[in-house]
């Protein structure tokens, strides 16, 4: 990657230039779109690699490269997809329709697609789910029906804990699909979350079509993933300058341009997309010029909230299950990722099993020894093979700005990509692109950026991905609903 100064000498003043300040997902989405339509791009990253809370890393103290959390996508996250097929990254994804969950003891039970039209193609499973009751599925089945038909009458103010004690679910199905399911997918409580977020996970994951709620998994590090946006940035005759710090921006009006000020120097733009997370531009906005509307968005960045995602990596002397993931039921810990399976480079003798807890601050606040070992405690409780493998290593992860929370009321916190200031648009998966904060927020709001900037530069460029259609009887289901 190059030097500041090596930047600005390869990009002559001619032609349009966009610095895009971030390289998370949401800035790499928007770089890549906007340099396959002949813009002249630099991107900015304050680390020394992309990916933002999604790269991954050498750990000094296991001499091992991890994710800094487990991350995954799916069938709906049309604009994530769309990214990884722009810069040749999709056929490194892992995909599975089938989730298992795991109750203490060992029992399984399998949710996943029939042949069966959409919403009942995931019926016959939760029929037979041994971790539910027949109470449970009942309430189960009275919610998803009644989040079909939840429409603009609803409350937008109502908790998602408040909306199942009216639904009458059951404390099973509260505690072994709301709590760990829902509330893990939106890593937050569950009287912190908004129905109408809730409402979408279940739709696109469970009810609008098998597609949809496919899963993936990174098959390689997450770093090695987002390499290739540096590499189809570089063919694009796009720039990318890493540890490139930005302190502050200044606009020349009557020249139409914007100056960024870095740690180790200055270049001029024509354009900027900020794409960096909440606290980030927070911290920016008092090094920008006054303009009408920063104050409101001063407002909405403070209303933000973190919620943290803890990740415990264990390396054992061998495998103790021949699963690549797993849901684990009435534990601290939520998710089990088989690494060594589901990323087979590493050719292991043993295996490699994340474990991920989500939602949490008081595991989030355990000393790395408690954590690890309570880990390690339930861990062998679903997979009794645990208690005779020997611990190699372990390394706890604590990623405490992980996720914003999705509390009632939030989209009136979550701005627009256009901003107060001329020539100047935002990114990150905070701002209002209608889905809770994931990797497919962060891309949405990188191609609606690309998409905005182009139109007021007068060029086409047509980037942002469409939802999913639903299928089978949902396509009519929707239909109504949306009518309502």
């Amino acid at each position: 990657m190059q030097t500041l100064r090596e930047l600005v000498a390869s990009n002559p003043a001619s032609g349009p230039t966009v610095t895009v300040i971030g390289g998370g997902v949401a800035g790499m989405s928007a770089a890549c779109a906007l340099a396959e339509v002949d813009f002249r791009v630099q991107l900015i990253e304050r680390r020394g690699y992309l990916g933002g809370r999604a790269s991954s890393y050498l750990h000094p103290g296991v001499n091992e490269v991890i994710d800094n959390c487990q991350h995954v996508l799916f069938g709906c996250c049309t604009n994530l997809l769309g990214f990884y097929r722009r810069i040749g990254a999709a056929d490194r994804i892992h995909w599975t329709s089938e989730m298992t969950m795991i109750e203490p003891g060992g029992r399984r039970s399998t949710l996943g697609p029939s042949p069966l039209p959409a919403p009942l193609h995931g019926l016959p499973k939760l029929l037979s789910a041994h971790a539910f009751t027949i109470a449970d599925k009942a309430a189960l089945a009275r919610a998803f029906k009644a989040m079909i038909k939840l429409g603009t009458a609803d409350d937008p103010g109502e908790k998602l804990s408040n909306w199942l004690r009216r639904h009458k679910q059951t404390t099973g199905a509260i505690e072994r699909f709301w709590r760990l399911v829902i509330a893990s997918a939106l890593n937050a409580d569950l009287d912190t979350i908004a129905v109408p977020y809730a409402a979408k996970v279940i739709r696109e994951l469970f009810m609008n079509s098998a597609e949809a709620g496919a899963m993936g998994m990174s098959s390689v590090p997450l770093s090695e993933l987002y390499a290739s946006a540096a590499e189809f940035l570089t063919q694009h005759n796009a720039k990318v300058l890493l540890n490139g710090k930005v302190e502050s921006l200044s606009w020349d009006g009557p020249a139409g341009k914007w100056t960024i000020e870095t740690r180790t120097g200055a270049l001029t733009s024509d354009y900027v997309v900020v794409a960096l997370p909440f606290e980030a531009m927070g911290k920016l906005l008092v090094h920008m010029p006054a303009a009408k509307g920063a104050e409101t968005l001063a407002n909405q960045i403070a209303q933000h909230q973190h919620w943290p995602i803890c990740s415990v990596h264990l390396w054992f002397d061998r495998e103790i299950t021949e699963l690549k993931h797993a849901v684990l039921l009435d534990r601290e810990i939520h998710w089990m990722y088989n690494k060594g399976l589901l990323q087979p480079w590493r050719k292991l003798n043993g295996s490699y099993i994340e474990l991920v807890q989500s939602a949490s601050r008081r595991f989030a606040a355990l000393p790395r020894e408690q954590a690890i070992a309570q880990a390690l405690a339930e861990l062998a409780e679903f997979f009794p093979a645990t208690k005779d493998a020997r611990l190699e290593k372990a390394v706890l992860v604590k990623e405490v700005t992980a996720t914003f929370g999705v509390p009632p009321r939030i989209d009136e916190a979550r701005p627009s990509v256009k901003s107060p200031w001329p020539n100047l648009y935002l990114a990150g998966d905070w701002i209002n692109t209608g889905w809770p904060s994931t990797m497919e927020s962060a891309a949405r709001s990188g191609h609606l950026s690309a998409e905005a900037l182009g139109a007021y530069a007068g060029k086409s460029l047509q980037c942002f991905e469409p939802d999913l259609k639903p299928h089978g009887l949902m396509r009519f289901l929707s239909q109504s609903s949306a009518r309502r």
